[in-house]
């Protein structure tokens, strides 16, 4: 086996490096008769769309940036899960690529209530920002009103997570190893990409194991998959993988 002497993390956000999403706990916790509604909205609704309208719903309550804030800093975020990705970070030897589709500001504002700030060398997301008003604004990653991507394996209308991998790995690769973390039927595209040398770590009982299980042989999913349920997990699977 060749040594791996560069490797990539890729990861997901919600449920992936956080251990809740971003998305949904917002309204959870500021405004749950919201979160109520967007179950049943999201279904007629594309799902970046419908948050930023209940972005704009909960701004004209008068829920304001910093209470937003706060609860974004006191989301569930596994302690291992930091010490994890921290000890590869210190290495040196590891570039780290967050591909998520949640948004800027949710997540650079709990990446760095956690001191994790600098971890990633690029973040693709959905863009956010805050207005004078302290309304955040929130956009899909493709505009709607611009070229489509043409992703058949599921990705939704924001964004092809296989696309946003392909296009990383052209600016920044090769790597010996990629390391892909995700949770979401939505990271199935990209994982998809991968090869019998790279390894997928999938969070358990949820989307992407389905789809792995669905069409993962069907479709030539040539990585290596390893479960884990509790960050504790994925620690001990990252401690594995120091080069």
């Amino acid at each position: 086996m060749t040594p791996v002497q560069r490797q990539l993390f890729v990861f997901d956000f919600d449920w992936s490096l956080a251990d809740q999403d971003t998305d949904r706990y917002i309204f959870e916790v500021l405004a749950p008769d919201l979160r109520r509604y967007m179950k049943t909205a999201k279904l007629e609704v594309q799902w970046t769309d419908l948050v930023a309208q209940s972005l704009q719903k909960i701004h004209a309550r008068g829920i304001t940036r910093e209470q937003i804030e706060n609860t974004l800093i006191n989301m569930p975020f596994h302690p291992a899960m930091a010490r994890g990705v921290s000890k590869l970070k210190a290495e040196g030897k590891t570039t780290f690529f967050c591909l998520s589709n949640a948004n800027s500001v949710f997540i650079n504002t709990i990446l760095k209530s956690k001191g994790l700030e600098n971890l990633f060398d690029q973040i693709t997301t959905n863009p956010a920002e805050w207005d004078e008003s302290g309304l955040l604004k929130l956009r899909r990653k493709v505009d709607p009103n611009g070229p489509q991507h043409n992703c058949k394996v599921g990705c939704s209308p924001n964004m092809c997570k296989g696309e946003e991998l392909e296009a990383f790995l052209a600016q920044h690769g090769p790597f010996d190893r990629i390391v892909y973390t995700g949770d979401g039927s939505n990271d199935f595209c990209p994982i998809l990409r991968l090869r019998s040398q790279d390894i997928v770590c999938c969070r358990s009982y949820r989307g992407l194991e389905k789809r792995i299980n669905e069409d993962g042989q069907r479709l030539g999913l040539k990585a290596q998959i390893r479960y884990w349920a509790g960050a504790w997990e994925a620690e001990e699977i990252y401690n594995t993988l120091s080069i």
